[in-house]
């Protein structure tokens, strides 16, 4: 069998031009802030797993004990998260033991409370956040961790 040649795009597809890709690598917003978000995502699982809770276990546990009893459509938007995605993530937490989904005033909806063992995790997790939460400000510096949440608010609130 013959080796298999190497098929040039270029001459048959129009090319989405490198300077252009590479410009838009570095200033968009989306991509850019997906980016950030992977890298400190990562920091702060690498400093609960202690815990055994996740970060976004942690947030979303947090949220829930803020506006409890909270509904799945109160909570999602309050979080900006789809509701889908809320719910896998609801499921999981109550699977664990975490939360209660106990029906809400009509058929439709569903309350979320946490549980003794959801209050008993966050307890828990609380320390290895805010010792996280302090080795980023430290990093960042008061006023550039304190605008970039004004940014990031601002942006929650334009979109």
């Amino acid at each position: 069998m013959a080796p298999q040649k190497k098929r040039d795009i270029s001459t048959n597809l129009e090319t989405f031009p490198l300077d252009t890709a590479l410009e838009m690598g570095k200033s968009c917003t989306c991509f850019n802030l997906r980016k950030a978000t992977r890298r400190v995502t990562s920091f702060y699982d690498a400093a609960l797993k202690p815990s055994g809770l996740k970060v976004t276990q942690m947030t979303l546990l947090t949220a829930i004990r803020v506006l409890e009893p909270v509904t799945i459509k109160r909570l999602a938007k309050a979080i900006v998260m789809d509701r889908t995605t809320l719910s896998r993530n609801v499921s999981l937490l109550h699977k664990k033991g975490m939360i209660d989904i106990e029906p809400g005033d009509d058929l439709r909806t569903r309350k979320l409370t946490l549980t003794e063992r959801g209050h008993t995790a966050l307890v828990a997790a609380f320390p290895l956040w805010q010792k996280a939460q302090v080795e980023i400000i430290n990093e960042l510096g008061e006023d550039r961790w304190a605008s970039l949440l004004e940014g990031i608010s601002d942006l929650v609130a334009i979109t």
